[in-house]
C-alpha cells in the first residue's frame, strides 16, 4: 500500500531541502508525493471589492509564477530520483487566504499520512529556529504527523532517533505508531529521552516508563536521562553528544512549540537545530 506524502514549497532552496530529505527517507518505499504550493492572489483593498479571479490578472499572474515555479522543482525531483519505480509524484498549486486553509484542505482530500516542510522559508525571520508557517502547520494540522527540516540537513536515512518525555504523559500506541513505523523502516536505534528537575520518577511515570517498554518491543531502543537543565538545552547536548539523527515529539493540544521553541529562550541559550524534528499528536484532541 502507498504511503500519500505531501510535500511543501515556495519555491526557496530550504524547502527543496526538505524534499530531497523526504525522497531519501522514503527512498525504497512506494510513496504518492503531492508537491503543494500554496500562491496568494495581488489586489488592491481600495480598488477591489473581492479578491481576483480565474481570467483575472491578479490571478492569473500569481498562478502563473506558482506553476513555473512546481515545474522547475519537477526538473529537480527528476534529476534526483533517476526513475525511482517506488515513487510517484503530483503537483499542486492552490489559492487560498492561507497556507495553513490549503494544507487542511489537501490533507483530508487526498487522505494523506504525513507532511513534511521545510523549518523556514523564504519569508521567515533568520532569528527563530522554526518559522511562523512551520509553528502553524505543526500545532494546527493534527490529522497526521508533520515532519520539519531544517536548510542543510543531512539527506541520509536516520540511523538514531531522539524521544523526549517527561513520563508524565499517557501515550497510546497508535499515537506512536508512525514513530515505530519509521524506526523499523530506517532500522533505527530510538533513545528514549527523559528531562527531570530531579533523579527520581514517582509511581506513575515508571507505570508510562514500562508502557514505552510494551510499545517499543522489537526495536533498538534505550532509556536515557538529564536532569537540572531546560527542555531545549537537555535536547541539544543529547543529540549533538550522540550524532543523532532526529528529534519525535507527541504534541499535546497547547502552544508546546510557543513555550520550548520560543524566540527569546532560543536567543538566551543559542539553541540552533540541526535535524528533523517528526511532530506526532495527541489522538485525543
Amino acid at each position: 500500500m502507498k504511503k500519500k506524502i505531501l510535500l511543501l514549497t515556495d519555491f526557496s532552496e530550504a524547502s527543496y531541502d526538505a524534499i530531497a530529505y523526504a525522497l531519501e527517507l522514503f527512498k525504497t518505499e512506494r510513496c504518492d508525493f503531492f508537491v503543494l504550493n500554496v500562491f496568494k492572489t495581488v489586489y488592491n483593498l481600495i480598488e477591489d471589492i473581492v479578491p481576483p479571479k480565474p481570467k483575472e490578472k491578479g490571478y492569473d499572474e500569481p498562478k502563473k509564477k506558482s506553476l513555473a515555479g512546481l515545474d522547475r522543482v519537477s526538473k529537480r525531483i527528476e534529476s534526483k530520483e533517476e526513475n525511482n519505480p517506488f515513487h510517484q509524484f503530483n503537483y499542486l498549486s492552490l489559492n487560498g487566504k492561507s497556507l495553513l486553509s490549503i494544507v487542511d484542505e489537501v490533507v483530508e482530500q487526498k487522505d494523506i499520512e504525513m507532511v513534511i516542510m521545510a523549518t523556514k522559508g523564504l519569508t521567515d525571520d533568520v532569528s527563530s529556529v522554526f518559522g511562523s508557517n512551520a509553528i502553524q502547520v505543526m500545532e494546527k494540522i493534527r490529522n497526521c504527523p508533520v515532519l520539519v527540516v531544517p536548510k542543510g540537513a543531512q539527506k541520509k536515512i536516520p540511523k538514531e532517533i531522539v524521544f523526549p518525555t517527561s513520563y508524565r504523559t499517557h501515550y497510546k500506541k497508535r499515537e506512536l505508531a508512525y514513530l515505530i513505523d519509521i524506526v523499523r523502516a530506517c532500522n533505527a536505534s530510538l533513545r528514549v529521552l527523559h528531562i527531570t528537575n530531579n533523579d527520581n520518577i514517582d509511581e506513575s511515570q515508571k507505570e508510562r516508563k514500562e508502557m514505552l517498554k510494551e510499545y517499543f518491543e522489537g526495536l533498538d531502543y534505550s532509556f536515557h536521562s538529564l536532569s537540572c537543565i531546560t527542555v531545549p538545552m537537555a535536547i541539544k547536548c543529547f543529540v549533538e553528544s550522540r550524532d543523532s539523527d532526529m528529534v519525535a515529539f507527541i504534541n499535546k493540544k497547547h502552544p508546546f512549540f510557543d513555550t520550548i521553541f520560543s524566540k527569546p529562550l532560543v536567543k538566551e541559550i543559542g539553541y540552533k537545530l540541526k535535524v528533523p524534528v517528526l511532530v506526532l499528536h495527541d489522538l485525543r484532541n
